[in-house]
């Protein structure tokens, strides 16, 4: 199997394909802005965990496809969580859905449209890590949290855990 062929199922199995887990678009299909919005003891909700997967995604997809990674230390990774308290309506849970989504299928046509090459070239400025290594760990990332996801849902849909 080709590198390119590992990450497709990677990312299908994280967004919509249940393999291992409950993929991400299946977990949020009936949740309401209302259980998005619940807050467990350490401040986590299915909303701020969407909203933080879809900036990491949405910035390593666009450096992948600049094809850099630039020197910007300005992001505050706790930042990411937010939820804008002016933008908390239904409407806006289901822009967020649709936005992690077309963020995982843009990733996936990213990777297939891309060659082995490009898959392996190094990252000088991002510890010399090949593209594959880095769409590797993303998935880890997205599989960790979607994993919280999993647990929120559950819990303030008053589900077996």
């Amino acid at each position: 199997m080709s590198t390119k062929l590992v990450l497709l199922d990677q990312l299908a199995a994280c967004h919509h394909d249940k393999s291992w887990f409950m993929p991400l678009d299946e977990m949020l299909r009936d949740v309401t802005a209302a259980q998005a919005l619940w807050l467990n003891d350490e401040g986590q909700s299915i909303w701020r965990l969407v909203n933080h997967l879809t900036f990491w995604n949405e910035t390593w997809l666009e450096r992948f496809i600049k094809g850099e990674v630039g020197s910007d230390n300005s992001i505050n990774n706790d930042e990411t969580f937010i939820v804008d308290p002016s933008h908390v309506s239904e409407e806006d849970w289901q822009k967020s859905i649709a936005q992690i989504g077309a963020t995982f299928s843009r990733w996936i046509q990213a990777v297939e449209d891309s060659d082995d090459a490009k898959l392996g070239m190094t990252i000088p400025s991002y510890f010399n890590a090949p593209w594959w290594n880095v769409i590797s760990n993303l998935c880890i990332h997205n599989a960790y949290h979607i994993g919280q996801i999993m647990m929120l849902r559950k819990k303030v849909r008053g589900e077996m855990i």
